[in-house]
Order: C-alpha cells, then sequence, then structure tokens
C-alpha cells in the first residue's frame, strides 16, 4: 500500500505551525507511521539552500534565482525523502510545497504560475499532495503575529503589499483545486482551528492508516 502525501500552506504568521504539532501529537496517539518535513528543507542539502534563500542579508538575490533555489531544494527534498517515504507507505506531512512557489513566486513575485510549474517540472518528478491545508489568515495579522513572535528572515520581512499578493495567490489555488486543497478558518481560538484539521486528516486516513 502507498503512502499519503498531505502538505500544509498559509502566509506568514497563519499559525501553521502550531497546529503542526498538535497534528503530530494526535497522529502519533493513533500509532500512525508518519514523516514529517518541511520546505525549503528536508535534507541536509536542502536545508543548506534554505539558509541562503532565508538569510536576510541575501537582499541582492533576484526572484528568478529565488525561484529557481526553490525547486533546487524541492527537487532533493522530493528524491531522497518524500518519494521513499510514500513507496514504503507512510504517511508524509510536509510544512510547505510547490503551492508555496506558486503564491509566493508566481503571484507575488510576478514571475507567473506558468512558469513556476515549468521550473519545478522535474524537481516535482510527476508528484503532487493527496490533500492541502490552507490556513487562510489575513495578511496583516499574519505578518503582526510574526513581528511578534521573533526576528523576521527575508521573505517575512517584505512590505505588506508582497505578502496581500501571496495571499491573494494562495486563494486562486484554493478556488482552482477544491478537491485537494482544503480551507482552515485560522483566525479562530487554537482548539477550534485544531477540530477542523482533525476532521479533514481524519476523512483521508482513518480506516486505512489508522481506527
Amino acid at each position: 500500500m502507498k503512502g499519503k502525501f498531505i502538505t500544509v500552506e498559509g502566509t506568514d504568521g497563519s499559525g501553521k505551525s502550531t497546529q503542526l504539532k498538535l497534528l503530530m501529537d494526535y497522529l502519533g496517539t493513533k500509532n500512525c507511521d508518519v514523516v514529517f518535513t518541511r520546505e525549503p528543507g528536508g535534507t541536509e542539502i536542502s536545508e543548506k539552500i534554505r539558509d541562503v534563500i532565508l538569510d536576510i542579508n541575501n537582499k541582492e538575490m533576484t526572484d528568478m534565482t529565488e525561484a529557481l533555489l526553490y525547486a533546487a531544494a524541492r527537487a532533493q527534498h522530493v528524491q531522497q525523502k518524500i518519494i521513499p517515504a510514500i513507496n514504503e507507505g507512510k504517511v508524509v506531512i510536509c510544512d510547505r510545497f510547490v503551492d508555496s512557489s506558486i503564491a509566493y513566486q508566481g503571484a507575488a513575485r510576478g514571475l507567473g504560475t506558468d512558469n513556476i510549474m515549468q521550473i519545478n517540472s522535474f524537481a516535482l518528478n510527476g508528484i503532487m499532495p493527496d490533500l492541502t491545508l490552507f490556513f487562510d489568515l489575513p495578511p496583516e495579522k499574519g505578518i503582526l503575529r510574526k513581528k511578534n513572535e521573533k526576528e523576521l528572515d527575508r521573505l517575512e520581512s517584505e512590505k505588506l503589499d508582497f505578502h496581500v499578493n501571496v495571499y491573494e495567490g494562495y486563494k486562486k489555488l484554493c478556488s482552482q483545486y477544491p478537491d485537494r486543497i482544503k480551507v482552515i478558518s485560522a483566525d479562530d481560538t487554537v482548539e477550534n482551528i485544531n477540530r477542523q484539521v482533525i476532521e479533514i486528516i481524519d476523512g483521508l486516513l482513518k480506516g486505512k492508516y489508522y481506527e
């Protein structure tokens, strides 16, 4: 039995990290064989590329360089970690995937969806998520959360207009792929958001991966 591939998306500060931890705790109680990973990153090589992408000092990085670096990190990640885990029947949960590239580089950087998918065609190696959770939070609220939490990285420190364009890019994806992308209302309590997540995850995994 092949495994499942679940991705989690959202604008910066949408609460993904908190909900991912709760989800992993929940699946742990179900003895579900889960691999948690993230993008950019997930492998030693991909994590090194992540450091370059997010380094606040790399202000001269061009938009195309940024997009290509994300694709390079993804290529290593998919081949080394994601595909083997799925083939072993595991449930792979990834914090961000190609939808992020479409929203951030395609929409917000203005490179276009078609160009981003062309760049990523080799990196994806035919892999797309079975399910994507999109944490829907207005970008102005998300960035305020981030500013209160920590020092911002290179993308988080972009102006609000950039994050609004990211958000609009995500909303377009949600309308294009309603069967794959499930919208989570993230402007709510942690408990209520978690209930939304568990209901959707149970719908996909319960019966085949746990009782």
